[in-house]
């Protein structure tokens, strides 16, 4: 008998580390080494899904030492299509309080260190990024946070700093004076490493706090963060069931116009 090969891929950040009672365990071996955990394959909403924690089982991986490539690759191999990005940020608008879900549509790139492209030497290609994420699962990821009774804040541009620290006021009150509004540590690379990879990928993101410059006060701690993805993981979960439920079968963009030379 055949294993189904899941089609959807799930990441789950800070907070999320587990999605399955029951699953089996996969590794799959990758060019770029070992990814973040064991990749659980499970059943969820009726259908075969795939999820990696993107910080590892035990939060042990910070955000400019993940190893992305491995996590985006793994997902690949294993036949899942479409990710769903799951991270917590923090908000740089009082207008977005700690609660909201953020479906983004466009980011900003500050980190400084990482790597973000499977496209080494001798393989040489140019990724489209103009819109980073997959416009068909945006769509879905609204109707499916509607459903679950959690509207949420629709498009927006997310600012991905190195961490692991969170802003100074001075960078936090830059980022928003940008009109950015939300910042967040893990969305890049991961997302172009999808796109390289012919992966439509989905953002759900978790407002856990407002950002050092947006409000006076003691600044953001990791405690602050952790609690309050903790408050609403129901919540998240119950939109992942029914994201899964709904996404498409087959992919009705242009996210997979890519792939490296390698596979």
């Amino acid at each position: 008998m055949t294993t189904p090969r899941p089609e959807i891929g799930i990441i789950g950040g800070s907070g999320l580390y587990s999605l399955f009672t029951h699953g089996r365990e996969e590794i799959p071996d990758t060019p770029y080494g070992r990814a973040s955990a064991e990749v659980t394959i499970g059943e969820l909403a009726g259908r075969q899904v795939a999820f990696v924690p993107r910080h590892g089982r035990h939060h042990q991986y910070a955000p400019h030492v993940i190893n992305y490539r491995a996590n985006l690759w793994s997902l690949h191999t294993l036949g899942v299509q479409r990710v769903i990005g799951v991270g917590a940020v923090g908000s740089l608008t009082p207008s977005v309080p700690p609660g909201s879900l953020v479906i983004q549509d466009q980011l900003v790139d500050r980190t400084t260190s990482r790597v973000q492209t499977y496209f080494d030497c001798p393989d040489v290609a140019h990724a489209s990024f103009a819109d980073p994420y997959c416009p068909s699962g945006r769509r879905t990821a609204v109707q499916a946070a509607e459903k679950s009774g959690w509207p949420p804040v629709e498009g927006g541009v997310q600012v991905v700093i190195e961490g692991p620290r969170f802003s100074t006021r001075a960078e936090s009150q830059w980022y928003a004076a940008q009109g950015w509004s939300t910042i967040g540590m893990t969305a890049y690379p991961e997302v172009v490493l999808a796109r390289e990879l012919g992966l439509c990928y989905t953002p759900l993101s978790l407002v856990t706090d407002l950002d050092a410059g947006v409000e006076a006060g003691s600044g953001v701690t990791q405690d602050d963060v952790m609690d309050a993805f903790a408050a609403n993981l129901g919540r998240l979960n119950a939109v992942l069931d029914e994201l899964v439920a709904l996404l498409p079968g087959e992919r009705d963009c242009d996210c997979a116009s890519l792939k490296p030379g390698v596979m």
